[in-house]
């Protein structure tokens, strides 16, 4: 038995680098899909998402879920709440990639946690540890230096880490799983993207055809590029501690953050850097809260009192 643990153990983390690897790595993917638009390559997402997953659940033959999802129009308008959502996450994210804004995209997502628990407060009255008081507070700070840096609010990374954060929240009330999760969301999608690319099509706009056979592969190949990391995600998080997770989900923005500087070469002066210091330093903050808070013996007779985490989640960028 410990040797069949310890196997799962090592296929979770296996999967778990895979997942997050995909997804820092997904800068490099959205630029080969040029001369097709930010618009263009998000409906063809949606489309090929759906493709994919209803694929994948009829591999699987997973479908009672849907039937019980119809029956509950409640739970079915939060589907379509998290569906609106991570179009607009997917649609910003793509759109900086390809316009040079790599390294802001990343920042999203590594303020993603701090905005995670800043909702969790003021939505669902939630109790911070002062330690978690002090990162979001580091965190804020974090957003004026950039602002000065870039001459602005970093718009694109606060509209992707509150995008992702409010599809954390919505999908956490939902209580899906991940591959019919984004079947139900793509599900919801699929008819508007369908819709706007047949419109592009009529105005000799749509590059899916006119670009040759390869392009045409890489835009169908979207689906596969948002669903093979989910599948990996699914897979580690069955298998390794919600702890071990938390620490691998800054993979994710570590390679994008990487990329943008090494690869594509853009240009972070010196106030830049002074702001995502202290964005790390908040981040290194909660994480040792969470792995502090997580160790820490709980007595039975007393419940802990409800308090806010940043838990590890499948980014929505990719």
């Amino acid at each position: 038995m410990a040797g069949k643990s310890e196997g799962e153990h090592r296929i979770g983390l296996l999967n778990g680098f895979a997942a997050y690897g995909m997804w820092g790595l997904v800068p490099l993917f959205w630029p080969l899909l040029k001369p097709a638009g930010a618009m263009e390559i998000l409906a063809h997402r949606m489309v090929w998402s759906l493709a994919v997953v209803a694929v994948a659940l009829l591999f699987v033959r997973r479908w009672a879920w849907a039937g019980q999802l119809l029956r509950q129009p409640r739970r079915l308008g939060l589907v379509a709440v998290a569906a609106a959502v991570i179009t607009v996450n997917w649609g910003v994210y793509i759109w900086a990639v390809n316009a040079g804004h790599v390294v802001e995209a990343s920042l999203g997502y590594f303020i993603n946690p701090l905005v995670t628990i800043a909702m969790g407060v003021l939505i669902l009255k939630e109790r911070l540890r002062p330690a978690q008081w002090v990162a979001v507070a580091v965190g804020l700070a974090a957003v004026v230096v950039l602002t000065v840096g870039y001459g602005r609010p970093p718009w694109i990374s606060l509209c992707l880490a509150f995008s992702f954060a409010t599809y954390g929240l919505v999908k956490k009330k939902v209580d899906l799983g991940g591959v019919e999760s984004l079947a139900a969301e793509t599900a919801i999608q699929f008819l508007p993207a369908l819709g706007y690319l047949i419109w592009l099509a009529a105005r000799g706009d749509a590059t899916f055809a006119a670009e040759g056979a390869g392009h045409a592969a890489l835009l169908a190949s979207t689906g596969l590029v948002t669903a093979v990391p989910l599948v990996c995600f699914g897979a580690a998080a069955i298998r390794v501690p919600l702890s071990t997770l938390g620490l691998l989900q800054y993979l994710a923005p570590v390679f994008q953050f990487l990329l943008g500087i090494l690869y594509f070469h853009e240009a972070m002066p010196a106030e830049r850097w002074a702001g995502f210091a202290l964005v790390w330093l908040a981040l290194v903050l909660l994480t040792a809260d969470a792995l502090r808070f997580s160790r820490r013996p709980r007595p039975l007779s007393v419940p802990a009192p409800r308090t806010t985490e940043a838990p590890a989640s499948a980014p929505a960028d990719a």
